[in-house]
C-alpha cells in the first residue's frame, strides 16, 4: 500500500486538483477542509498519516497555528506547506515552525513529487533514527508499531491492555515477525519503562550451562566457574526477562524456570541462600507450545504458568499493508548507514515487494532491502535490485539491460545494446484511429517510446523515469517492438 497523503487547504477546488495529482503520483489522499479537521484526522491512531500537505492562510486554525500544535502533541508527521505568498518571510516561519518544505501555489506536478518524496524520505528516516533511540532507552512504545492492518491493530489493542498490568505474556508467530519488537515495546509502554530489559534465546544456550545462565553462579562452583555470574533473573531484576524460543528448554531447566516464576525467587548454582527478584515474564515461540505439551516436549504446567495472556502477531503475507512503510524505513537507514543517496523505491518495485508471501516475515524485508540498497547504482530502487524476490514473482522481468558504456564497468569487446534509430512522428499528432477502426495499446505504446527514445536522446534512466516503467521493463518493450537490436539485447547481466 502508498503513503497516505493529507491534503488540508479551505480551497474545494485546490483540494481537487491536489486529490487528483496526488493520485495519479500513486499516492492515497485524505482530505481536511481547515487546521481543526486536520488535527482530527491526525489524533485518529487507525489512521497512519505519512505526510501532510497544508495551506498556511485558512479561516480559523491556519497552517502555523496547525504547525504549532504539531509541534506541541510532539506528532512528527513531515509537512510540505504551500500559499499563494511566497515571500522570504513566510518561507522562513514555516520552515523554523517544522515544516520540512515549501512551495508555491499553484504548485507544479514535478515540483510537487520530488519535495514528496524527500519528505517521505526524511520522515522515514527520522522514524528510524527516533526508533533506535527510544529501543536503545528501553522506551519503545505502540506508537513505533504504527500500522495499516486491522489484523496488526488488533494485537496492538491486547498488548496495550496487557501492559497495564504484570501479567506473563506468550507471544507466539511465526519466525522473523518481529516478537521481540513487541515485547519491548509492551515494557514501554508499562511501569517498567525504561528498566532492564533483559533478551534470552533458549534455543542457542548450550543445555549443560542452561541452569548458570538463568540463574547465575558462584566462584568455583564447578569446574570452569572462574568468577562469579548473576543469571540473566538477576539482570533483569525490576524490568522485564524476554525468554524467545522458550519451547527450545530442556526438560529438566523447565522444572528450575517454574519454581523461579512461581517463587519469584531463584537459587545460583554453588550459592547458599535464594536471591529475591522482581521481573516480568514475557515468553516467545514460533512452535506450538500446546503441541509440545502433547508430545511431552514441554511441560503442561510451565506451559500454563507462561501461557497466560497469549498474543499471536500475524505473518506479514497477511499485513502487505505495512509492507511499502517497513520498506522506506529499512531503506531510510540502510541508504544513511551506506552513504548512498537514494530518494525512494519506484511505484513496479513496491508492487512486488507488497504482492510478495515474505516467508521469512520482517526479517527477510529488512535482509532484501539491505541487499538492494547495496545493489542500487541509480537514485532510485527498481525491481531490478529485488532479482531474487522477482524472480519468484510473474509478470516481473527480473532481467537487468547492461549500463551504457559511459557509466559502467564492462569487459573489453562488450558493447552496450544499440538503440535503432526510428523516425518519430509528431506526438501533438498522434492520430488514435487507423482506417476505421481504433489502434491498438500496443501500437499507441510503441509510438510514445520511439518519441521518448528522441525526445531524450537515448537515456534509458530518464526515459525510464519520466515513463514510470522500470529499466528492465523498458529494454523488453524496445526488444518486443524491435527497436533495439540483438537477439540477446535485454538479456543484460545477472544481478544475482
Amino acid at each position: 500500500m502508498s503513503a497516505t497523503i493529507l491534503v488540508v487547504d479551505d480551497d474545494p477546488v485546490q483540494r481537487r486538483l491536489l486529490d487528483a495529482m496526488l493520485k495519479r503520483f500513486g499516492y492515497e489522499v485524505a482530505l481536511a477542509e481547515g487546521g481543526e479537521q486536520a488535527l482530527a484526522v491526525l489524533a485518529d491512531e487507525s489512521r497512519r498519516i505519512d505526510c501532510l500537505i497544508l495551506d498556511l492562510v485558512m479561516p480559523g486554525l491556519d497552517g502555523m497555528g496547525v504547525l504549532a500544535a504539531l509541534r506541541e502533541r510532539g506528532n512528527e508527521v513531515p509537512v510540505i506547506v504551500q500559499t499563494a505568498n511566497g515571500s522570504i518571510e513566510t518561507v522562513v516561519a514555516a520552515m523554523r515552525a517544522g515544516a520540512s518544505d515549501f512551495v508555491v501555489k499553484p504548485a507544479g506536478a514535478e515540483r510537487l513529487q520530488v519535495s514528496l518524496k524527500n519528505a517521505l524520505k526524511l520522515g522515514a528516516l527520522e522514524h528510524e533514527i527516533r526508533y533506535m533511540k527510544r529501543r536503545a532507552s528501553g522506551q519503545l512504545g505502540f506508537r513505533d508499531l504504527a500500522s495499516k492492518s486491522q489484523d496488526m491493530g488488533r494485537v496492538v489493542q491486547l498488548a496495550e491492555r496487557a501492559a497495564r498490568s504484570n501479567i506473563p505474556i506468550l507471544i507466539e508467530g511465526e519466525s522473523g515477525v518481529g516478537k521481540e519488537v513487541l515485547a519491548r515495546a509492551i515494557q514501554g509502554s508499562s511501569d517498567r519503562r525504561g528498566k532492564p530489559f533483559v533478551t534470552v534465546n533458549c534455543g542457542a544456550i548450550p543445555h549443560n550451562l542452561v541452569e548458570s545462565i538463568l540463574f547465575g553462579h558462584e566462584k568455583g562452583s564447578f569446574t570452569g566457574a572462574t568468577e562469579r555470574h548473576i543469571g540473566k533473573f538477576v539482570e533483569a531484576n525490576g524490568g522485564t526477562l524476554f525468554l524467545d524460543e522458550v519451547g527450545e528448554l530442556p526438560l529438566d531447566a523447565q522444572v528450575k524456570l517454574l519454581r523461579a516464576i512461581q517463587e519469584s525467587e531463584v537459587d545460583p548454582v554453588g550459592g547458599k541462600k535464594s536471591v529475591r527478584v522482581d521481573i516480568r515474564i514475557i515468553s516467545a515461540t514460533n512452535k506450538s507450545l500446546l503441541e509440545q505439551v502433547k508430545r511431552g516436549e514441554f511441560r503442561e504446567d510451565l506451559y500454563y504458568r507462561l501461557n497466560v495472556f497469549p498474543i499471536t502477531l500475524p505473518p506479514l503475507r497477511r499485513r502487505r499493508e505495512d509492507v511499502a512503510d517497513l520498506a522506506r524505513g529499512f531503506l531510510a537507514r540502510f541508504a544513511a548507514e551506506e552513504g548512498r543517496k537514494l530518494r525512494g523505491i519506484s511505484a513496479e518495485a513496491l508492487t512486488l515487494l507488497a504482492d510478495y508471501d515474505w516467508p521469512g516475515n520482517v526479517r527477510q524485508l529488512e535482509n532484501a532491502m539491505f541487499r538492494a540498497v547495496v545493489l542500487s547504482d541509480g537514485d532510485e530502487l527498481t525491481i531490478a535490485e529485488f532479482p531474487q524476490i522477482a524472480a519468484q514473482m510473474d509478470g516481473f522481468d527480473v532481467r537487468i539491460p547492461p549500463a551504457p558504456a559511459s557509466i559502467a564497468s564492462e569487459p573489453r569487446g562488450e558493447a552496450p545494446p544499440r538503440v535503432i534509430q526510428v523516425p518519430v512522428r509528431d506526438p501533438n499528432a498522434l492520430d488514435l484511429v487507423a482506417g476505421s477502426d481504433m489502434r491498438t495499446l500496443d501500437e499507441l505504446e510503441r509510438e510514445i517510446i520511439k518519441f521518448a527514445l528522441a525526445h531524450y536522446r537515448g537515456h534509458m534512466s530518464e526515459i525510464s523515469r519520466k515513463l514510470g516503467i522500470g529499466r528492465s521493463t523498458l529494454y523488453r518493450k524496445l526488444k518486443d517492438y524491435g527497436l533495439i537490436e540483438g537477439e540477446d539485447a535485454a538479456d543484460g547481466v545477472d544481478a544475482a
